[in-house]
């Protein structure tokens, strides 16, 4: 049963306001569904929008930052939690132990660091979490052609392309997450 879900996002306020937008719809459609948001504590770009909508609807939001960010990203102090966290390793694991699955929404080389984090822990079987991207105006489609590009290169099993699940709509994401399996294997590769 998925009860916390780590959000990656952006923290810059550049982008185009429909990504504000869709970060803020899945803010409240957590809320909605009694989903705790779990991410990385800032009050500006998409992850500002996204924990005032959550919050805004009654839901429950968990930021971590690190010490050396809080006042560069801005932190939100009208959170449920604020974890202030020595340097990033410490907010990724911390963020990763508080949560059930993972999306990752439009963002830049932050975002998609710690996405290729969970996944590469997933292949590893560090864990078996569920993880997604919510492919908001295709965002995502040239990455999830890279990843079958890497596959059919032999750098990746084909079977790992599958750990990363993907839907351009929040409702649909989330039912992906709620029905992963975690894949049997008896090796990584």
């Amino acid at each position: 049963m998925i009860q916390r879900i780590c959000v990656y996002c952006g923290s810059s306020g550049q982008v185009s306001p429909s990504y504000l937008t869709e970060a803020a719809a899945l803010g409240r459609l957590f809320a909605e569904q009694q989903i705790t948001l779990v991410y990385g504590g800032a009050n500006v770009g998409s992850m500002g929008a996204m924990a005032d909508a959550c919050l805004a609807a009654g839901g429950e939001v968990i930021g971590v930052m690190p010490k050396g960010l809080e006042e560069k990203e801005v932190a939100h102090q009208g959170l449920t939690e604020l974890h202030i966290v020595a340097d990033m390793h410490q907010r990724k694991a911390m963020m990763a132990d508080l949560a059930d699955a993972f999306i990752a929404l439009p963002g830049g080389m932050g975002t998609l660091e710690e996405l290729f984090e969970a996944l590469t822990w997933a292949q590893l079987e560090f864990h078996g979490k569920a993880i997604g991207v919510l492919n908001s105006q295709g965002y995502f489609s040239q990455l999830l052609a890279f990843l079958s590009h890497a596959a059919a290169e032999g750098f990746m099993h084909e079977r790992h392309v599958g750990l990363l699940l993907e839907d351009s709509s929040a409702p649909g994401l989330l039912e992906k997450l709620r029905n992963y399996q975690p894949q049997q294997q008896s090796k990584w590769w």
